[in-house]
């Protein structure tokens, strides 16, 4: 299932001015200011307001350019301070009142204060639908108060607990008052796209690169960064190369100094020699087959279960992925906050799929798939190649629910196209993932009373947990509420999950500490470069 490439010397590269070699990560001494950072993402960014993308090309642009009142440690997924020093939360979860720092200013030298806090999520909420993901984290907003000049109180109409950590997204970054005198559309090309951030926007050449240069001055980083003050360096230049085999030639021959979205046929390359690699596994909901219960096959839960066993995990990730990828052992992926371990119930067992067909009156046909009342246990999976390897998973997963006698028909689409599908619901399996550092990401995807994408009849027993999760911040009752979802999700094979996704972004030997934060985009504000 690997895909074979070209030999290096046969892989074109970049026509850019190639770097020095310099140091190597073990002997480049303590960090240093100044250098630029020239770094391959693989899709043109559909947009660079942070507010409104949801793409890893845009965000990994858009978090370096605006501060969020709060910020997530990675490790423990506890939320830090940031632009608020502190903040309190009423019993219900449904009012947020935030303490401000002082000193901090957009790149228009306007104050962040509490007017621009609720300028900012006001302007969020009337994007609507072309938030892609604010949207949701503000669902229930019914609007901000100004308390004074550095307290602003965030309120909604019902619980929301997962909003504490939804301050600390880039999609809820602050953006200056002044930027909302641009359109939707300005703001996406990056014109009025003032923030407070370490970096500001430079230029943008579509289909070419993103520039973003320091921000004098900047001195209220995250309490969870290595250093205070301006960021280390003096700007970093995107390029866009969407060919994997061209970023690849291009770090190793010194015209890049980083990339991203490295393959995993190329990771080997990249391990030694001067080189590293920085991985983190994204949080929320992992690479699934979602089905849609209402229609076909898929309405039998048995069916649904009998895939569950019928795919061999462990075999996915060893085959086409590389050991920087683990096997879902839950909907949710082990990084996420609050992640239950159900490896038991996803674990491999094509007899157990055999039996429960077997009881079900599924019996195999000529042609080895299996057949019931003149119906074919077949379906098919709505994808699109957003991930480079979805075709090659999706085709070994063919291959192995294949031999216990059921049809996935691969049925590739144009991200546009899955967009449609996801609002029609109509697909038999949708293929995706969702990163989010909170579990609360369930309900937006599972509730009957949100998106409801396995469109589950109303009244399904998977409500009052995700209603639970969400009405508190109290993990005493959080937790079981989250457990309890992942078991019924799984369970019930709403969705059958498949492999972890993670970043994988590949550093020349002048690069040093690109970070994650929680969501697993880009953290370059303690990034640096040697030999500049």
């Amino acid at each position: 299932m690997r895909v074979l490439i070209p030999s290096i010397a046969a892989v074109p590269v970049l026509a850019l001015a190639a770097c020095s070699s310099g140091a190597t990560t073990a002997d480049a001494g303590p960090p240093r200011a100044g250098g630029t950072l020239t770094l391959a993402v693989g899709s043109n960014p559909d947009c660079l307001d942070p507010q409104q993308a949801g793409t890893n090309a845009s965000l990994n642009v858009g978090r370096q350019l605006v501060d969020s009142l709060t910020d997530q440690d990675s490790a423990t997924g506890e939320i830090k301070p940031w632009l608020a020093q502190s903040w309190e939360v009423n019993a219900d979860s449904t009012s947020f009142t935030f303490h401000l720092r002082t000193g901090a200013t957009f790149s228009d030298g306007t104050p962040v204060d509490a007017n621009a806090v609720k300028t900012s999520y006001d302007g969020i909420k009337a994007l609507g639908a072309k938030s892609q993901l604010g949207v949701g984290y503000l669902a229930a907003y019914s609007g901000a108060t100004v308390v004074d000049p550095q307290t602003v109180r965030i309120n909604f109409s019902s619980p929301n607990a997962q909003f504490l950590q939804a301050s600390s997204t880039m999609s809820l970054g602050l953006l200056a008052p002044a930027a909302y005198q641009k359109s939707a559309e300005q703001r996406c090309q990056g014109d009025g796209l003032i923030g407070s951030g370490p970096f500001v926007f430079t230029s943008f050449k579509q289909n070419s690169e993103i520039v973003i240069s320091k921000r004098k001055g900047y001195a209220w980083g995250s309490s969870l960064w290595k250093h205070q003050g301006e960021a280390y360096l003096d700007a970093v230049n995107y390029k866009i190369v969407p060919e994997p085999g061209v970023r690849t030639g291009s770090l190793l021959s010194g015209q890049l100094t980083a990339t991203t979205e490295v393959q995993p046929v190329d990771e080997a390359q990249f391990q030694g020699n001067g080189f590293t690699e920085q991985t983190r596994p994204n949080p929320g909901i992992v690479f699934n087959l979602q089905a849609n219960v209402s229609r076909g096959v898929l309405s039998d839960d048995k069916v649904r279960q009998a895939i569950t066993k019928g795919i061999n995990r462990p075999e996915v990730v060893d085959t086409v992925l590389s050991p920087n990828y683990k096997p879902a052992t839950s909907i949710l992926a082990s990084t996420t906050p609050l992640y239950t371990n159900l490896s038991q119930q996803l674990a491999f067992d094509p007899a157990g799929a055999a039996a429960l067909l077997d009881a079900d009156g599924w019996v195999s046909g000529p042609d080895g798939i299996r057949v019931k009342n003149g119906q074919r246990l077949s379906a098919s999976v709505a994808f699109a190649a957003v991930f480079n390897q979805s075709q090659s998973v999706l085709e070994l997963v063919q291959q192995q629910l294949k031999k216990i006698g059921f049809e996935l028909r691969l049925d590739q689409r144009t991200a546009a196209e899955t967009v449609q599908l996801q609002q029609t619901g109509n697909y038999d399996f949708f293929w995706y993932n969702v990163t989010r550092a909170d579990p609360d990401i369930l309900r937006l995807t599972f509730s009957t009373k949100t998106t409801n994408r396995s469109k589950l009849a109303p009244g399904n027993p998977i409500d009052a947990p995700l209603e639970q999760q969400a009405a508190s911040l109290d993990p005493a009752v959080r937790k079981p509420a989250a457990e309890q979802a992942q078991r019924i999700i799984v369970e019930q094979a709403y969705s059958i999950p498949v492999f972890e996704l993670t970043q994988v972004v590949a550093l020349g030997p002048n690069a040093h500490a690109l970070g994650f934060e929680a969501s697993s985009r880009l953290q370059l504000f303690d990034t640096w470069v040697s030999g500049a």
